[in-house]
């Protein structure tokens, strides 16, 4: 359910959990975008690179977010130092902002790690998710 608003402003939130899949130690990766206070857009997703680090595995997950947020991304980049660049590259250029936000308020968490119930269902409350069932 959406309600009337007059900002229109896009706000996406990203995340990562490090080394999540025991088989592989590939990452995972989360995001969501929110619109008018709703969900607009999300997706949880194996990290196709291996991260070698927490703040690498943060970076994909940042860059996959701000791809698809750009309809003018091209192709998938193969280097963490090109992604690096391009998301400080979006930054100079004030077309993203990067925050901290800490794991109680983080969201997008649901897409990147387990959780216990309570916690699950109020990330699912802001972000304005509702059976239809």
């Amino acid at each position: 359910m959406y309600r009337r608003t007059s900002n229109l402003e896009v706000v996406g939130y990203t995340d990562s959990n490090f080394a999540g899949y025991v088989d592989s130690r590939k990452s995972t990766s989360g995001y969501i975008f929110i619109l008018a206070g709703g969900a607009i857009s999300w997706r949880s997703v194996k990290q196709i690179l291996t991260a070698t680090s927490t703040m690498e595995a943060e970076f994909i997950s940042c860059f996959k977010a701000t791809s698809h947020g750009n309809n003018k991304s091209g192709s998938q980049s193969k280097h963490i130092n090109i992604k690096y660049l391009a998301i400080r590259e979006r930054v100079k250029e004030k077309k993203m902002v990067i925050e901290h936000i800490s794991t109680e308020l983080m969201i997008v968490d649901p897409l990147t790690k387990g959780m216990p119930l309570l916690k699950f269902k109020d990330h699912v409350v802001n972000m304005r998710l509702s059976s239809l069932i």
